[in-house]
């Protein structure tokens, strides 16, 4: 779902939580394969607006979780601060030593598996072919990796810091506090490169 029509078609039947998101996960190909999808800000943003709007006409809070496009840590933070209530997080969590997938090395580095729900791996073919054959009429997930990260508890712990630190230089002391307080902008890709190191030797890699 990603629109006001189709949070509040799920708030009317009832839903307990509405998840937005088509093609924005990193291991999902439904943009590619179908043309279907919406860019993630643009339907956190909206989306989060129809939820405000429908609490204020019926006293019902429907949180809304934004799943898909979570690359950087701070992603996380910019999607509390669009609306989202909380977030998916299935390329963060597959790095750790803690995903119940294989740890490879491959040129040197080390890797964990991951593939999406809609490739020929995860056998989803009930979720989603709509032919009635037992299989996959095609996918709309790759089978990948991502780099390594080592013990779940040091990557939530670094990663919680930065959200926390986030919230601090916005005055919030919560995450619906940000929600009123962060001011989002658009930026050139001038800007993106202008926001990192540049025009100088590193002496090592930041760990972002």
């Amino acid at each position: 779902m990603v629109d006001r029509d189709g949070f509040l078609f799920l708030a009317k039947a009832g839903a307990d939580f509405v998840k937005i998101g088509i093609g924005g996960g990193s291991i999902c190909i439904t943009r590619e394969t179908k043309g279907i999808g919406r860019g993630q800000a643009t339907a956190v943003i909206e989306v989060a607006k129809a939820r405000d709007e429908y609490f204020e006409q019926t006293g019902i809070y429907i949180p809304i979780c934004s799943d898909g496009g979570i690359v950087h840590d701070y992603h996380i933070t910019l999607a509390l601060a669009m609306g989202a209530d909380f977030v998916m997080l299935g390329r963060y969590f597959a790095r750790f030593d803690e995903s119940p997938t294989n740890r490879l090395r491959i040129n040197g580095s080390y890797v964990k598996e991951y593939w999406g729900e809609g490739s020929n791996r995860a056998r989803n073919w009930q979720r989603y072919d709509l032919g009635g054959a037992q299989k996959l009429s095609f996918e709309e997930g790759v089978d990948s990796y991502v780099p390594y990260a080592g013990p779940l508890a040091d990557g939530v712990q670094t990663t919680l810091y930065k959200v926390r630190s986030t919230m601090c230089n916005c005055g919030a002391l919560s995450i619906h506090e940000l929600q009123q307080k962060a001011r989002l902008t658009v930026v050139s890709s001038t800007s993106i490169v202008e926001g990192g190191s540049h025009d100088v030797i590193l002496k090592n890699s930041p760990n972002n």
